[in-house]
Parts: structure tokens; sequence; C-alpha cells
């Protein structure tokens, strides 16, 4: 069985437009997001957006603010929810990335 890791991945804030008028993305659109990684590995938590600046395979630079996730899952689960991010976002690339080998939960009675 593959060992859960601590991932962050970003989530875009603006919808793809051609240039010119640029929409923000709905909160409810995000909390759709939000239930096909719950579906996938249990549980994320949501930081605080950020600046982020990227120039593409064409050349062009990108600048918006971005929204960091830490989620633990495996690796083939982050995967899987890179794909979904990219699809639901209608993203042309997804940054994510490994944060730590070691996660713990540690539970306590209630």
């Amino acid at each position: 069985m593959e060992e859960n890791s601590l991932w962050q991945i970003l989530v875009p804030t603006l919808k793809r437009r051609p240039k010119g008028k640029m929409r923000y993305y709905t909160i409810r659109y995000h909390r759709l997001w939000d239930e096909k990684v719950r579906a996938i590995s249990g549980g994320l938590t949501i930081l605080s957006p950020a600046k982020g600046q990227w120039i593409s395979t064409t050349g062009e630079l990108y600048s918006e603010r971005m929204i960091p996730v830490l989620i633990m899952c495996t690796k083939e689960q982050i995967d899987q929810i890179a794909d979904i991010t990219a699809k639901h976002y209608d993203q042309l690339a997804i940054f994510y990335y490994k944060v730590s080998d070691e996660v713990v939960i540690k539970h306590y009675a209630e």
C-alpha cells in the first residue's frame, strides 16, 4: 500500500479568458472542487490566496492570485487531483509538489 504524503497544489482564482475581461471563480464553484478532492483524499486545508507569476511555454507572462491547498494523500491520488483540477478550472498547467513524507494525524477520544 502506498504511503500518504503531504502535498500542496495551487488552485486558480481567475477564469481563463481571451485577453480583456477577467472573471473570478465563485466560492460555489470552488466548493464543487473541494467536494471532489475530499472524495479522493478525505480532506484538505485551504490557505490564504497568494500572488503567482509564471511564463507559459509560448512565452506569455501570467500573473494572478492562486489558492494554496494542502492535501494528505498518495502520489497516485495527487496525480488524480491534479487532473481533476486541470479539467475543473480549464487550466493549461497545474503546479503541485510534495511538502513532506512524514504526515501524522493523531486522533483523540471525543
